[in-house]
């Protein structure tokens, strides 16, 4: 039966499918080719890092991207198309990016804006809520900054690029505010056993609260607090 088996299965079919293995040097040549192509390609776009991108751009390399792949190994795909492609493709970058210098309502259309995420040691909820992000993945991000609480930071802002720019507060300024440090907010309560600063797990209101009810944040009106902290910034 094991013989039967592997006399009807086809190695050839295994790694080379339908084509020849005389198509592997023209996949060898169409892939030097291509790969100059995208040389030159991101040559003409010009240099940028892969975190400045905007939208826009990266639209452009995966529009790039799928006409340098597809013909380097898909015989029916032809290198003339692609280049095309190509062309085209940088030809609308061109033309994209000069209606971008022109037209503000253009680029803000196009890239979207800066948004403040935080500000005075406190979420802009309105704002944050527009943005696709977890607290666990913003927090992640602030703390590879060094931050461990929001009264640290005067403001927060989120540029077009997806980058997070901080501003922070001189350490005589710092504040208590909601801790941002791993499970640090798993324990929140809705009464206050003992004195102190609290803040609410929500929008990180932050205020000196007595022994009874927690109440409702007056910001959010939300009800669940934890400890604030008023920790500096060691840089």
């Amino acid at each position: 039966m094991q013989s039967i088996f592997l006399l009807q299965f086809d190695w050839k079919e295994l790694f080379l499918g339908t084509e020849e293995w005389s198509f592997l040097l023209e996949i060898a040549l169409r892939t030097i080719i291509m790969f100059i192509t995208i040389i030159i390609g991101l040559r003409v776009l010009g240099k940028r890092g892969v975190k400045q991108l905007s939208l826009f751009e990266l639209v452009v390399i995966i529009g790039l991207g799928s006409a340098a792949g597809d013909p380097m190994f898909y015989r029916e795909v032809g290198i003339v198309s692609s280049i095309l492609v190509f062309v085209l493709i940088i030809l609308m970058y061109t033309m994209v990016t000069y209606l971008i210098g022109k037209s503000k309502k253009f680029e803000t259309l196009l890239e979207g804006r800066s948004i403040c995420l935080i500000e005075n040691g406190e979420f802009s909820i309105n704002n944050f809520k527009k943005e696709n992000l977890g607290s666990d993945e913003f927090f992640a991000e602030l703390r590879l900054k060094g931050i461990s609480q929001l009264g640290q930071i005067d403001q927060a802002i989120e540029e077009v690029s997806g980058e997070i720019s901080v501003f922070y507060f001189e350490d005589e300024k710092v504040k208590y505010g909601l801790s941002i440090m791993p499970d640090s907010l798993k324990d929140a309560v809705k009464y206050i056993k003992e004195e102190g600063y609290y803040s609410c797990i929500f929008c990180g209101y932050t205020e000196e609260k007595h022994i009874g009810s927690a109440g409702n944040c007056p910001k959010c009106k939300k009800d669940k607090w934890v400890p604030a902290s008023n920790r500096k910034r060691i840089t």
